[in-house]
């Protein structure tokens, strides 16, 4: 049983190609040849140079004969000017292949430059749903921690940092030819960002269950995703060497992407967005931090789909009156963050002056991204300004 009724009609998009497993990284050559790479620009970030990944990555091209140039500008929470730059490195020297390697934010840049190179046209002109033209130019997308799931998605974030905007482009133009998703990769992730992509990834599943475009596909993978994330999130976090652990994580965050790429998300992200844009939260931490309260406030749209988030979470619910059995999701997710040290919205270093300033702008631009529109209770501006202050305040026991 469910609360919400499946669209009529439904597509359902992901990479044509997904590599998953220990070692699957070692592809990323051989994937590029396959693709018909002369020259590859890999986009990444620092902290991933630093580890060593982007040479690495370099050395399996060199061994296929592919030449690569890095780009290792890019930004928490990827900006125009980092897809700008990198799209001027692409042609300088010459690339016709993009590597992705890193978080979110490394694939979301490497769409971004993918969309502009086949598209006129500025990248806001293509903000929303299916608004780009023509398919982006060939991405590889290898992601080194178990959260975004950008790897498997038709979506992309890039902040207009002059207009304080967190624009999202959707559309099966910006999906990456290939996914490699390798647990060696997050090894290196340390706890407090393992804990905060990992329920980034939780809400990933739990928005596209809830979320009123839900589908039948969608639904499988989203609460496989749930079981899998509520098993291996506090052992990933715990033991950052626990491959097993690893594996699990980096598994369900790409199948929590295929799942909310395909049916959308709904009031955490569009709460999240703005967060992100005024005061440069990383984008799974805004998530993190709004998750247990936005689902309270939503639980009464759709009882019989938290009641099911609550058995894929391993909840003891049979029996249980129906609402109760829907609260059993909340309650388990709040052991969750609790476990894991989750902080609060007003504990992760927002100016409250600040914050009380453009929370009303705040609420608007979650309103007017659509993605609200999605979830199962609709909020009114005043309802999200309420949970904005509700989040940001230390809950209450």
């Amino acid at each position: 049983m469910t609360d919400l009724l499946p669209p009529a009609m439904a597509s359902f998009t992901i990479p044509p190609t997904v590599i998953t497993g220990i070692g699957a990284a070692e592809q990323a050559g051989e994937q590029a040849k396959r693709l018909g790479a002369r020259t590859a620009l890999v986009v990444t970030d620092n902290g991933i140079v630093k580890l060593g990944y982007a040479d690495e990555l370099v050395n399996l091209l060199h061994r296929v004969g592919i030449g690569a140039s890095i780009f290792s500008d890019v930004t928490p929470d990827p900006t125009l000017q980092n897809v700008n730059d990198g799209l001027e490195q692409y042609r300088e020297e010459a690339c016709n292949l993009i590597i992705s390697i890193g978080g979110g934010s490394a694939i979301d840049c490497g769409k971004g430059i993918a969309i502009r190179l086949t598209n006129d046209g500025e990248l806001a002109e293509f903000m929303g749903v299916n608004k780009i033209p023509n398919p982006g130019g060939p991405l590889i997308a290898i992601p080194t921690t178990g959260g975004t799931g950008s790897e498997c998605t038709k979506a992309t974030v890039i902040t207009d940092t002059e207009h304080n905007v967190k624009m999202m482009l959707s559309s099966p133009c910006a999906v990456p030819e290939v996914a490699i998703v390798d647990p060696l990769l997050s090894l290196s992730t340390p706890p407090h960002l393992t804990s905060a992509v990992g329920v980034d990834a939780l809400t990933h599943a739990i928005e596209a269950y809830i979320s009123k475009r839900a589908q039948p596909i969608t639904d499988a993978l989203a609460l496989e995703a749930i079981r899998m994330i509520s098993g291996s999130l506090r052992q990933a976090w715990a033991d950052g060497e626990n491959i097993e652990a690893r594996t699990e994580m980096m598994v369900a965050a790409s199948i929590a992407g295929m799942a909310f790429s395909n049916s959308s998300v709904a009031l955490v992200h569009g709460m999240s967005r703005p967060i992100g844009a005024y005061f440069h939260v990383h984008h799974g931490l805004s998530n993190a931090v709004l998750l247990l309260d936005v689902m309270e406030y939503s639980v009464v749209g759709a009882p019989d789909r938290f009641a099911d988030i609550a058995r894929a979470m391993g909840e003891p619910i049979d029996g249980l009156s129906p609402m109760c059995q829907a609260d059993a999701a909340i309650n388990s997710v709040e052991r969750l963050v609790n476990d894991l040290h989750m902080p609060r919205l007003g504990e992760i270093g927002i100016d409250q002056p600040k914050f009380e300033a453009v929370v009303d702008q705040m609420a608007s631009d979650a309103l007017a991204s659509g993605s609200p529109g999605n979830n199962p209770r609709q909020p009114t501006k005043e309802e999200i300004v309420g949970l904005y202050h509700r989040c940001f305040q230390p809950r209450q026991v």
